[in-house]
C-alpha cells in the first residue's frame, strides 16, 4: 500500500516538475512529424491484463508494419528528436499518467508486448512470475543491463527482473530509482 502511494506522489510530482519539458518536447515532435505525438502500444500488465502503454513518439508514422520489431542500434525508423529523446530516456515521461491511473508502477518489471512476453515465456517459462507484479517505468533490468533489442537479451535482462520480483522492496526501489536518474543523465539509451 505504501509502495502505490509513494507511485503516485511520485508519479504526480514528476508530471508536474516536468510540465515545461513535457511542453517542449510536444512541441519539438510536432515541428518533426506529421504523425501523433504519443505513441500508445498495448503492453502486458500485471496478471498479463492489457493496457495501453504511452510514450512520446520516437519513429516516423507507419515505422512498425506487420511483424512487431524490437528497436535496435542505428535504428532507421528513429527521428532525429526521437534519437535524442531515447538517448535521455525522455520518451519514456508519458508513462508517468499509466503510474497515476494504476496501470503502471514506478518500478517493476518492463512491461512487454504480447508477441514479445510469448516467446520470452516459451524459452524461459518461469518468466511467468514477471506479471505478478505492475510494470514499472523503470526496471533493476533497465538500470543493470539496458535496453534489450532481441529476445535473447531480453532472456538475459529477465535475471534482473526475476531477482527484483523475488525481492522487491521499498529500499530497492529507491536504489533502483537513483539508479535510472543516473542512466538518464549518462544519455545511455539507445
Amino acid at each position: 500500500m505504501i509502495k502505490c502511494l509513494l507511485d503516485y506522489i511520485v508519479a504526480f510530482l514528476g508530471l508536474v516538475v516536468c510540465l515545461p519539458l513535457l511542453l517542449y518536447i510536444i512541441i519539438r515532435i510536432r515541428l518533426e512529424n506529421t504523425g501523433s505525438i504519443f505513441y500508445i502500444q498495448e503492453r502486458l500488465g500485471k496478471n498479463s491484463v492489457p493496457f495501453k502503454l504511452i510514450k512520446f513518439r520516437t519513429m516516423y508514422e507507419a515505422a512498425e508494419q506487420d511483424t512487431p520489431q524490437l528497436a535496435v542500434l542505428g535504428d532507421k525508423r528513429i527521428t532525429p528528436f526521437g534519437r535524442v529523446l531515447r538517448k535521455y530516456h525522455l520518451d519514456e515521461i508519458p508513462q508517468l499518467w499509466n503510474v497515476l491511473r494504476g496501470e503502471m508502477s514506478m518500478v517493476g518489471p518492463r512491461p512487454e508486448r504480447a508477441y514479445f512476453s510469448k516467446q520470452l515465456i516459451e524459452r524461459k517459462p518461469e518468466c511467468v512470475r514477471l506479471f505478478t507484479v505492475k510494470p514499472g517505468v523503470t526496471s533493476l533490468g533497465s538500470v543493470k543491463y539496458g535496453y534489450a533489442s532481441s529476445i535473447d537479451a531480453m532472456i538475459e535482462r529477465s535475471q534482473y527482473e526475476l531477482y527484483y520480483v523475488d525481492n522487491c522492496s521499498l529500499l530497492m526501489d529507491f536504489r533502483i530509482l537513483i539508479g535510472t536518474i543516473r542512466e538518464v543523465f549518462s544519455g545511455k539509451g539507445i
